[in-house]
């Protein structure tokens, strides 16, 4: 299945052909070229084969708990530098640049580094937290509402998920990616317009402070779709992350699965932000 979130689309792991994972588990094994000892004993084999079936720690394998503990020290960097980022808002500037290129080899490093994505997680955190000190100057509050949302809709969208009530099909993906291109394309014109201050989108928001019906702001309901999209890549990123765990991919995969839900749920919290700041804008 086609996976927009490029945190997971790049990984052999999480692959939607399950040889991929294979191929790279045996050009990693040729690289460290092991040693084979010689010959046991039979009291040797014997020991070895009464010993207890391995568990998946044991055998350096992927796991739901390993990757919710990966998940979490991530997001607490992200914490950790969104307070930074607050305190001072002008290093959002560089948390984004930085943050996109940590991302960048994320995205495209053959072997996970948990390094790595905790550097990503930190950076992001500075853009996160001195975009949200900008939004809250002008909209007192605002940031709280926005994390309550991000925080409702993760929940929601994880507990039906556990519950099997919502799951990623080929044709709903095939909607959402069609989806993402439209919303890719309406910001690219959004930015351009605002740049040449052309006419009714040169405001705040551009074309999404545009109202309809004289009342209802069209980012208002961009807005409200976009969220949706963002539930819908959540439930694209909990299925990849069970393809991993079901397949057995190597433990340092929890890593990649840690950066792919950071780069949604940022992204999810950014679009509430925007949404919320439409809202309040248009009053």
């Amino acid at each position: 299945m086609a996976h927009s979130n490029p945190g997971f689309s790049q990984s052999p792991a999480f692959s939607n052909n399950a040889n991929d994972l294979a191929k790279w588990q045996n050009a990693q094994a040729a690289e460290r070229q092991p040693v084979v000892n010689g010959g046991m004993t039979a009291e040797q084999l014997q020991q070895m084969y009464s010993q207890p079936s391995a568990s998946p720690v044991d055998t350096d394998r992927m796991t739901y708990e390993d990757t919710i503990a990966k998940t979490v020290g991530a997001f607490a960097v992200l914490l950790v530098g969104a307070v930074a980022g607050w305190w001072i808002p002008g290093l959002w500037i560089v948390g984004g640049l930085v943050g996109f290129g940590l991302a960048m080899a994320n995205i495209f490093k053959k072997r996970p580094s948990g390094a790595l994505v905790l550097a990503y997680a930190g950076f992001e955190g500075l853009f996160v937290g001195g975009i949200s000190a900008f939004f809250d100057t002008r909209y007192p509050g605002i940031v709280p509402q926005a994390v309550f949302g991000t925080l409702g809709v993760f929940a929601v969208t994880l507990a039906l998920f556990a519950s099997g009530k919502v799951r990623a099909s080929k044709r709903a993906t095939q909607i959402f990616l069609v989806a993402m291109v439209g919303y890719a394309a309406y910001t690219l014109v959004n930015i351009g317009l605002q740049i040449f201050g052309v006419g009714a989108a040169s405001g705040d928001f551009g074309l999404s402070s545009i109202k309809l019906f004289g009342f209802l702001p069209i980012g208002a309901v961009i807005g409200i779709v976009v969220v949706l999209l963002a539930a819908y890549s959540l439930v694209l990123d909990f299925t990849q992350i069970k393809v991993g765990v079901d397949r057995g991919a190597p433990r340092i995969f929890g890593w990649q699965a840690a950066f792919g839900l950071v780069v949604t749920i940022v992204w999810l919290y950014t679009e509430i932000l925007r949404f919320l700041a439409i809202l309040r804008g248009n009053n």
